[in-house]
């Protein structure tokens, strides 16, 4: 797996790896995933020791809003690529005593054929995660920790309490278009808000420092 850079996003626990298609007249062939190089690149030490134990794929039409979900009992981290389509994901720290607690980030993830790169994003345990789709979008994740009912929750991304000061404004704009008249499950637009989840007793699975 050939990685061309790897940054972090305005939360710096929240990584995008970049890597390499190797492109020619027939079209292209990459690596996805390579676990010697994911257990063992200096430059990918934030995922040394996660084990993968669940794969997803998501499909959404245009205009549909998920998220933003999360999980403890087991954590789950999930690295999330865009296969077909274009995903904006949307990524909420819920730690408490973070510092950057209730901000929001956007990252836009399209996936363009002609592109010479592709991309994961990681976002890690102690982070909510949703995602906004502009046209007909494919997902696929690699998640950390199984899928475990009940020990589960949801922060609405149309709550008015969250901190989007870090957001992109032309993703945000994206974003509030989308939350004008959003497909979305009522679990969802319903979840809960940042202040309910600032005094749900549940909050203290996520603590900075300690997941």
């Amino acid at each position: 797996m050939k990685i061309l850079s790897v940054k972090s996003l305005a939360m710096p626990d929240v990584k995008v790896v970049r890597y390499a298609r190797f492109r020619d007249e027939r079209g292209y062939f990459t690596e996805l995933f390579r676990r010697s190089d994911f257990g063992g690149l200096p430059e990918l030490s934030f995922l040394h020791g996660v084990q993968f134990s669940q794969f997803n794929e998501s499909f959404s039409r245009a205009n549909v809003i998920r998220g933003l979900h999360f999980q403890w009992n087991p954590y789950m981290g999930k690295l999330v690529r865009t296969s077909l389509g274009r995903m904006i994901d949307l990524v909420l720290d819920i730690r408490q005593d973070s510092p950057t607690y209730g901000r929001i980030v956007a990252y836009d993830m399209p996936a363009r054929h002609t592109d010479d790169y592709g991309e994961w994003i990681w976002v890690p345990p102690g982070f909510a995660h949703g995602n906004v789709f502009t046209e007909p979008t494919q997902i696929v994740y690699l998640c950390s920790g199984e899928y475990s009912p009940g020990c589960e929750a949801g922060i609405s991304p149309l709550t008015a309490d969250l901190d989007w000061s870090a957001c992109d404004p032309a993703l945000k704009a994206i974003f509030d278009r989308a939350a004008a008249g959003p497909t979305m499950s009522d679990k969802d637009r319903n979840g809960l808000t940042l202040s309910a989840w600032g005094s749900d007793p549940r909050r203290e699975n996520f603590v900075f420092g300690r997941c």
